[in-house]
């Protein structure tokens, strides 16, 4: 008995066959094209997202002998906006991903009229052109002729796991789940329903909006053609939700941080939906046999996309993985701050506005004091989220953290955050946590898989990261980057 995990990406989608142990037998990836109309503007085409999806999913499934699958479970990037026409499928707008900051003066005027903590108290989130709604009222206005169709009921919104959804289906299933629905400021995360009130303000039809269930439930069948017979889709979870349950973060108080384009660190709180008064967000982590479990969320949107930015920007290094010899390199005595600001800066500063800076250049500094400030940033960032997190839940106090994603395989990266935080980081055998979430919750729905408890207990260690740095230094070092947040903050 096998799982499909189907893991959709900002820059890539994969797939991954698991055994029903939750062991991956195969694998493909397939990287798509990202569009960049205009500063601050982040797109990509809906073609992309689904052909690259359909065509991971065959080659997994192909390289292990076309096995009998039994569920397939789909994790996503959050908040990016799809609208397509009901009956043909046919998108009527590029993807705005999550990333996008074209709507920042909406959320301005927003602001301003003070509609913030209305939003806050039903949603958990904070305004900010990264959530959906926006974007969604943005494309229904700017397509000609969209938002009369949209009341009419002629189209549908989703994000990428209900637009994948629609097309493995065939149209026949409009659904997302609770953890995609909570990040789209429409809906209301403590009544569990589409929040009549936030679609009034954001100007969104909900006849466009998709019906939301469990993270592990029934959302349609896949079309015969597609992988040789129908198959049941019974799991779907963002993918730092999806981490959040691969990292098996069951408990109040555990605490995950997946590092990958961008960082988005989850504090499960429980049944508590706890308010944040340090600007993070009170989200949903999952919802399991109708109970809704919460979590503090802190995103920070510029992680792995750093060292994407030291190669394909400023051509310092031809591949990600030379990024953590390079930087073993840089002079100890230039404490160079890299503040990568490049599309705003996310919790708790949420400042759409913020643009990039480097601090304490010198004649000498270099390739390896760049690539060193680059891994170094994600531990500060990590750092004020963290904090934050200690200040608005006392169960945060003594959390270990679990991190997942491409740059966790950084020793110098991960060593630093250990540093930095004055705290474990733990990395486990497995780091294909976000699929593997998404696997256990189909297997669990489909009975392939034990209950969360259980799963748990399979959890494994690679390594623990300790402290090493001493508290003066770590303080005055964290100290700098705080100054360094406030001058890019000032501008």
């Amino acid at each position: 008995m096998t799982i499909l995990a189907m893991d959709q990406g900002t820059t890539s989608s994969r797939a991954l066959v698991f055994s029903d142990d939750l062991q991956v037998e195969a694998s493909a990836q397939q990287e798509f094209r990202q569009q960049f109309p205009r500063s601050g503007w982040v797109e990509h085409d809906p073609d992309d997202i689904w052909t690259t999806s359909a065509a991971t999913a065959r080659g997994a499934i192909e390289k292990v002998g076309n096995p009998r699958i039994d569920a397939i479970g789909i994790t996503n990037q959050r908040e990016t906006v799809l609208i397509w026409d009901r009956k043909t499928g046919q998108p009527i707008h590029n993807a705005i991903v999550w990333q996008d900051r074209r709507t920042a003066d909406v959320i301005q005027r927003l602001k301003d009229e003070g509609a913030e903590g209305q939003v806050t108290a039903v949603t958990g989130l904070l305004l900010d052109p990264y959530f959906s709604a926006t974007k969604i009222a943005w494309m229904l206005d700017q397509v000609e002729g969209a938002r009369a169709r949209a009341k009419r009921g002629e189209l549908a919104f989703g994000t990428v796991d209900t637009f994948l959804i629609w097309k493995l289906t065939g149209g026949r299933s409009h659904v997302t789940d609770a953890t995609n629905a909570s990040r789209t400021l429409l809906y209301d995360i403590r009544k569990g329903d589409w929040s009549d009130e936030m679609c009034r303000l954001f100007d969104v039809p909900a006849a466009i909006l998709p019906e939301v269930r469990d993270c592990a439930d029934e959302f349609g069948t896949t079309r015969a053609d597609l992988f040789g017979r129908e198959i049941p889709i019974l799991g779907v979870a963002g993918d730092q939700q999806a981490a959040t349950v691969g990292q098996a973060c069951f408990d109040p108080g555990m605490m995950k941080s997946t590092y990958g384009t961008g960082c988005f660190a989850l504090l499960n709180t429980g049944d508590q939906a706890v308010r944040s008064d340090n600007r993070l967000l009170t989200t949903i982590a999952y919802r399991l046999d109708g109970k809704t479990t919460y979590a503090l969320e802190g995103s920070i949107f510029i992680a792995g996309a750093v060292v994407q930015w030291l190669r394909d920007g400023l051509k310092l290094i031809r591949e990600a993985s030379e990024t953590a010899p390079l930087s073993d390199q840089a002079d100890d005595n230039q404490q160079i701050i890299m503040v990568p600001a490049f599309t705003g800066l996310g919790a708790p500063h949420w400042n759409p506005q913020a643009r990039g800076a480097i601090f304490g250049l010198t004649r000498s500094t270099g390739p390896a004091e760049f690539a060193r400030a680059a891994l170094e940033s994600v531990g500060f960032q990590t750092r004020d989220l963290l904090e934050a997190m200690r200040a608005d839940w006392s169960g945060a106090g003594d959390a270990v953290l679990r991190v997942d994603g491409g740059m966790s395989a950084s020793e110098p990266a991960m060593q630093f955050l250990a540093d930095i935080l004055g705290a474990p980081v733990d990395r486990p055998r497995n780091t294909e946590t976000t699929a593997q979430g998404a696997a256990w919750l189909a297997g669990y729905r489909a009975g392939l898989c034990p209950g969360p408890q259980e799963y748990a207990k399979a959890w494994q260690l690679d390594r623990r990261f300790e402290p090493r740095m001493d508290q003066e230094t770590r303080d005055r070092r964290y100290s700098a980057w705080q100054r360094a947040v406030r001058a890019v903050l000032s501008v």
